[in-house]
């Protein structure tokens, strides 16, 4: 038996988690002599295009830079940026050229999976919505999912070891398979048996559409658990699911003729952002999997800009250190840093390590309550996912 195919936490700080390009660089230079002081920077975009996304994996980032001689500053997470440097790193090249590989993996992973999230986020912003994808992505990568998802707003998550990592309590109540395990006709017995198992603190959420019709499964599982029942997840798969909201509204309405109106219902089953603004006026929550777990990564590259205090850069992008700030507009703005700012501007890049040692205060920058804090105040300014 062979281990699993993971990378492990020691191969990322040494170094070997990098291309081999990286190794061969820092030879040469080695045997050449040199070892410039440069400033890098991380970016997606040169200019500004609108097309804002959510800066995100800036925790694991600072874990792999911190203890190395190099200054870093970079956006705090949750900020959204459109173009221009999320990070500028200084130092001399040899003391974290290997590094890149890595640094920019954790960057652009949870950058994208967090800007998906966001996208899930502000069009039902009144509804209770968990990540649900994990089972989409390698298991090493689960908890960046979950983190992700939650510095985007997301309530919570169904990964159990992603919660160990991060302190959350996992949510998340049965599977088809459990019904499916007691057999056609015992949908009762299954919801019942799921009552007096688990601990009082889990949510009662019946599965109701296993074998018959949301409608039948639902007003089941009323008569079955009676005031016990918190909620239906509704998990209808997309071959048989039709209009998805006539389904739901259907259900709300034999829920009212039943005497339970203030039930909630979840749904869950391949849904995005369209889905979640078509049922938000209907449902209480939804469990939403592969449009986050699976989104793609955000396409940051790291540069050399200056060289020995030198500006300059390869073809295609823009040479000498750069700053990016928030406009009183929401508008975000790219300026050689020489340059005076824009008129009322905030300034994003903040400091974060000075040669290697965490600036005081800069923990904050990546603590995950001022994350999903920025994430919420920065998608209104700019209002992220208005049409």
């Amino acid at each position: 038996m062979t281990d699993f195919d993971i990378v492990g936490p020691e191969a990322i700080r040494e170094g070997r988690a990098t291309d081999a390009y990286f190794e061969r660089t820092e030879t040469t230079l080695r045997e050449a002599g040199r070892n410039p002081r440069v400033v890098a920077e991380v970016t997606a975009d040169q200019f500004p295009d609108g097309e804002f996304e959510l800066f995100a994996g800036l925790k694991d980032a600072v874990a792999l830079l911190e203890g190395r001689p190099v200054d870093v500053d970079a956006l705090p997470e949750g900020r959204l940026f459109d173009g221009g440097p999320v990070m500028r790193i200084e130092g001399e090249y040899r003391s974290f050229a290997r590094f890149e590989t890595s640094l920019l993996g954790f960057l652009s992973h949870a950058s994208g999976i967090a800007t998906a999230a966001l996208d899930c986020r502000v069009v039902a912003p009144d509804a209770t919505v968990f990540s649900f994808g994990a089972r989409h992505v390698h298991p090493a990568m689960a908890a960046t999912v979950e983190r992700s998802a939650l510095l985007a707003g997301f309530d919570g998550f169904s990964h159990v070891a992603a919660g160990d990592l991060l302190g959350r309590e996992a949510a998340g109540t049965m599977p088809h398979a459990l019904v499916l395990c007691f057999g056609p006709g015992e949908q009762e017995a299954a919801w019942v048996a799921f009552d007096e198992a688990v601990d009082d603190d889990v949510p009662r959420i019946a599965l109701c559409d296993t074998y018959t019709d949301e409608r039948d499964e639902t007003l089941r599982a009323v008569a079955a658990l009676g005031d016990r029942l918190d909620g239906v997840r509704i998990d209808t798969t997309g071959s048989r699911r039709g209009d998805f909201r006539h389904i739901v509204r259907e259900v709300r309405w034999e829920l009212a003729a039943a005497g339970r109106p203030e039930l909630p219902i979840y749904v869950s089953g391949g849904l995005g952002p369209d889905d979640l603004r078509e049922l938000r006026d209907v449902v209480e929550g939804f469990g939403v999997g592969g449009y986050v777990s699976n989104a793609d990564p955000v396409d940051f590259s790291l540069d050399l800009v200056a060289v020995d205090g030198t500006p300059g850069a390869k073809r295609g992008k823009l040479s000498g250190v750069k700053e990016a700030y928030r406009t009183a507009d929401g508008a975000h703005a790219v300026r050689p840093s020489a340059d005076p700012a824009p008129d009322d501007a905030e300034p994003l890049l903040t400091p974060v390590l000075r040669d290697g040692s965490l600036v005081d205060g800069a923990d904050d920058l990546f603590a995950l309550e001022s994350g999903i804090e920025r994430a919420r105040s920065d998608a209104s300014l700019v209002g992220y996912g208005e049409a």
